[in-house]
This record gives C-alpha cells, structure tokens and sequence, in this order.
C-alpha cells in the first residue's frame, strides 16, 4: 500500500479504474486509506474518470460505466456463453406440454425474447403441435414454419437491441391470455437481487408474462447469475423451474432450490 504514496493523479485513476471493474465499485473511504490522500482527492479523481465516460458515481463512490445499463447486439448476445445457451434449450423440449417437442399436444406456450428463448424455438420439432405466443421477432421467424403451430405474434415498439416488442400493444396482449408454461429469459438472477434486466420497457412487458402463465421456466446460462441490472422485474420466487448450465455450482443451485425454485443444471 506504501507504494501508492507517490503515485501521480493518472496513475492513481488508472489504478482505481481497475479496481472498480474488478470488484463492481469503489467507495471513496476505502480508496482514500488505499493511496493514502484525502477523500476529496478521491472524489476529484471519480470525477475525472465520470466525465471520461469510464465509471459512474454513486453515493460514496462509483461503478464501472455502463455496468447497469449496457446491453450487448443481439448478434453479439448470441455469441456468448453459445454451447451452454445450446444444452440449456434442449434441456427445455421436456418442459413443453405434452413432453419432449411438444408432440401430440394442444398446449399453450410463451416464448420471451432473447437468444436463448429463440436457441429454444430452433429445436421445437416441425411435428410439434402448440400454441405458441411470443414477442420476439427472431422466435416468431423460426417458427413460422412449423404447420402444427398456432403462432402468434405479439405486437408494439421493436427495441432494435432484442428486437422485442415493447409498450402499451404488448402489455394488452399479454394481459388476455392465460398460457400453460412460459420460457422466460433475463439478463440477471439471483437470490437477493431478483431477476433484472437493463431497460425498463422490456422489463414491464416481463412482468406481464409471468402474470400470463400457470408455469414459469426460466432459461438464463451460468454467467448470469449475480448479476443486476437496472430494471427488476420479478423475484427468483417467481420462477418455478430454473434451467441453467453446470457453471451455476452446486452449492449455489442448493440455495435457489431451498428458496422454492427447482434447478436443472444441463
């Protein structure tokens, strides 16, 4: 720690950068003890780093920018964590009424957006016969096909980003139906910080779903967990089966099994 004594202001910014992005956030006393200088020092140097668009203050200290409210492409979503979004899909197919695929059954599905719900929508067999409700745009394209689906499209603002409906048309939508199962997606879990995601549009429309459906099935690989975003749209309590990958420890599948929600670890 003594070596920090004489370090010049960019050195020491450099320095607390890193630290925020390691650990999430800094606080000011904290970093003040650090480099031995003053909280106002500090406080100058997250400043600084705010206006150059690399953390954001909050009370007492700051995070990293963008860590609440930066949303990767959709391309680029689909990219990662690909071979567990992939088993965690397939883990799904039992989860559909009737069984594996859906076969022989008249059920009723949500699909949410995202890359995971539409990996699922892939490996929905053609023979499938379902009801199939869904606002996502890539999920409704890969089922369009399918000749023993009822599809239906649910409407609104297109966020580019998901390329989900959004807004008013979509939240009327969901409110009139009553489905058997929905596959809902999110871009964080866990046990104290719920299930969030980073736009509070997108948000309002997941609330919605799990209010549609007699059975929740969330689809959310192992790197999700613990993370939070801005918008909270529900509670792990909401969730009646979790499926993720084996990255999620065994421990941790324990805690969220204690709490109520069963876990498939594929």
């Amino acid at each position: 720690m003594n070596g920090h004594t004489l370090m010049y202001a960019p050195e020491r910014q450099q320095e607390i950068l890193r630290l925020a992005r390691e650990g999430g956030r800094v606080d000011v006393l904290s970093l003040a003890e650090e480099f031995q200088v003053t909280a106002e020092t500090v406080r100058r140097d997250l400043k600084a780093l705010d206006r150059a668009g690399l953390v954001r203050r909050v009370h007492g200290g700051a995070i990293p920018a963008g860590r609440l409210d930066f949303e990767p492409d959709l391309a680029e979503r689909d990219a990662v964590a690909a071979d567990e979004k992939q088993r965690i899909a397939r883990a799904a197919l039992a989860e559909l009424p009737g069984g594996e695929g859906g076969a022989g059954s008249s059920g009723s599905v949500i699909l949410d957006a995202g890359t995971t719900a539409a990996r699922l929508a892939a490996e929905i067999p053609l023979e499938a016969e379902l009801t199939v409700v869904t606002h996502g745009l890539p999920v409704a394209a890969r089922l369009a096909d399918h000749p023993g689906l009822t599809l239906h499209l649910v409407g609104g603002r297109i966020r580019r980003r998901t390329r989900a409906a959004v807004d008013d048309w979509a939240l009327r939508a969901y409110r009139e139906i009553n489905a058997d199962v929905l596959f809902l997606a999110t871009n964080g879990f866990s046990p104290d910080g719920g299930l969030t995601t980073p736009d509070l549009a997108e948000a309002a429309v997941k609330r919605t779903l799990i209010a549609a459906a007699r059975r929740v099935v969330l689809l959310a690989d192992s790197a999700k967990f613990g993370q939070q975003h801005f918008a909270r749209f529900g509670e792990l309590s909401d969730v009646d089966l979790l499926i993720t990958d084996t990255g999620l420890s065994p421990d941790d599948a324990l805690a969220i099994e204690r709490a109520g929600t069963e876990v498939v670890r594929a």
